[in-house]
């Protein structure tokens, strides 16, 4: 009887510790997502810290400090958004981790923020806005603040719903929305305006057809040859000068041109330079890389994790170096104004504002930029190898490109659009290809009719691995699902694209407005 008098106790006792152990897990588990975000925080609480240290006393002290902490958090939010374009095929095609692309995109940002980020920044975003129409030093100052906040408001909101933006448009945004908040329309350059608006058409197209021939050349030359292996070893090499003469020249034109100039004329001579030399070490190693190797696209990738490890590794430094401006050239305008109560198109960084730049940049990368980072790398298409490198050669070469031939670009747009343009060349070679359709058949493999509705693939498919191996086919569904271009992710990046602008500019405006009621 006392026995059974005491279960009903017993069980009403597990129940309630049931529901602590919940209660503890669910504390645990909200205090997990909250250490970011904290950090982040702290890192705000320190750049103003130490932007005190070196202004303290002087004019204009508090609003520069104000400012050391808002430039801080753009630059958390550059981190966690632009640079996911740089790692972000590398870690979709498996070449590297997830952390070890954190550790390379950290390293090298800062490198290059700190040693190419440039002495002088274009503070008032290229000639956007004229300093003369603004003239007042505290409206300029308040313009600016405008400027910063609202741009890195749009980048976070864009993160967080998993878009990569052009951080550079943002900014541009801010600076036009608070420039015409306080001198009015005909304060902007609309032809340089007219220029960016362009970007968002030419970055994207050229970075896809650049990515897609540069994998029609692989699948032709390599993947559907009987003998891969051969056909490696004579065009890997190739492929590999390019992308080398490619990235120097980029680094030439985008990060080391900041230290020294280099001209269009050295800047070729540089690309071709490194061009021959990695030809010719490439050939050797190639071979000796490729011996023993099975004659299947798995022993083919192999080939190119190395590239891809030195593009992520490259693209970050480069990026370091151009995009820290983002961050700190508004910022650096409002500690030279405030200070010297004079308004500049262009002024001297100091370094303690470049190091709250570098810093930022990196931290937002490692607290914040994975989710972006999968985004650009696994879920807009299906990347390998083969499709990453494309999509790294393609960011080099278009802004090569556009820079002699002064069209404006995004190295965001470029990127992006290249995962874009990979994946939607995927889509169509696979229906249409003969050179695959040949090869399958020289393996034996029966196809059933690829029958095309609009924008979609057959009801059955083999994919590379699965055609020289003859799995068993792929639904149409399950294509569409791990294999085809997104459309949800292709329609939420386009849309934040095309409103970055207008957005930042309106949250500005209004910002400013705000700034200015409060004075």
């Amino acid at each position: 009887m006392a026995e059974t008098a005491a279960d009903p106790r017993k069980r009403t006792l597990d129940k309630d510790l049931d529901k602590l152990v919940q209660v503890e897990e669910a504390a645990s588990f909200l205090a997990r997502g909250l250490v970011a975000p904290g950090l982040g925080l702290l890192f705000l609480a320190l750049a103003a810290v130490f932007a005190s240290v070196y202004v303290a006393g002087a004019p204009g002290s508090l609003v520069i400090i104000a400012a050391a902490a808002i430039g801080a958090y753009m630059a958390l939010n550059i981190g966690a958004n632009d640079v996911a374009n740089n790692v972000g095929p590398a870690v979709g095609a498996k070449a590297l981790t997830m952390g070890g692309a954190l550790l390379i995109a950290a390293v090298f940002e800062t490198a290059g923020a700190l040693i190419a980020g440039g002495d002088v920044v274009d503070t008032i975003s290229k000639g956007i806005i004229d300093p003369a129409a603004v003239g007042d030093p505290d409206v300029f100052i308040r313009a600016m603040m405008a400027a910063l906040v609202s741009s890195a408001l749009w980048v976070n909101l864009a993160t967080w719903i998993g878009a990569p933006v052009s951080t550079t448009h943002a900014v541009v945004g801010g600076v036009v929305g608070a420039g015409i908040a306080a001198a009015g329309f005909s304060s902007v350059d609309w032809s340089t305006m007219a220029g960016i608006a362009l970007s968002w058409v030419i970055s994207p197209i050229t970075g896809g057809v650049v990515a897609a021939a540069c994998l029609a050349f692989i699948k032709d030359a390599i993947i559907y040859q009987d003998d891969k292996i051969t056909a490696a070893r004579r065009w890997v090499p190739l492929l590999l000068a390019i992308m080398s003469g490619s990235f120097a020249a980029y680094l030439a034109t985008k990060g080391l041109g900041k230290l020294i100039h280099i001209g269009p004329a050295m800047t070729a001579v540089i690309g071709l330079a490194f061009f021959f030399a990695t030809w010719v070490l490439a050939r050797p190693f190639i071979r000796r890389q490729s011996e023993g190797m099975e004659n299947r696209n798995q022993s083919l990738r192999r080939l190119f994790n190395l590239p891809l490890i030195v593009s992520a590794a490259l693209l970050s430094f480069a990026h370091g170096a151009n995009d820290v401006a983002n961050a700190v050239g508004p910022l650096a305008a409002i500690v030279f104004t405030a200070q010297a109560q004079a308004v500049s198109g262009e002024v001297a960084i100091p370094l303690w504002v470049m190091i709250i730049g570098a810093l930022g940049i990196s931290l937002g990368l490692m607290l914040f930029g994975p989710r972006l980072i999968r985004m650009v790398g696994e879920q807009i298409t299906k990347l390998n190898p083969m499709r990453a490198f494309c999509v790294a050669l393609s960011a080099a070469i278009t802004v090569i490109i556009a820079s002699a031939l002064g069209l404006p670009i995004s190295s965001t747009h470029t990127a992006v659009g290249a995962v874009f343009g990979v994946g939607f060349f995927r889509e169509w070679y696979t229906t249409h290809s003969k050179r695959r359709r040949a090869y399958l058949e020289r393996k034996g493999i029966r196809l059933k009719a690829e029958r095309e509705a609009v924008g979609i693939l057959s009801d059955v498919y083999f994919n590379e691995d699965e055609a020289e191996e003859g799995e068993k086919a792929v639904s149409r569904e399950e294509i569409a699902r791990r294999k085809l271009v997104r459309r949800a992710h292709v329609r939420t990046i386009v849309a934040a694209w095309v409103t970055t602008v207008p957005a930042s500019a309106a949250l500005a405006a209004g910002i400013f407005v705000f700034l200015d009621l409060l004075t």
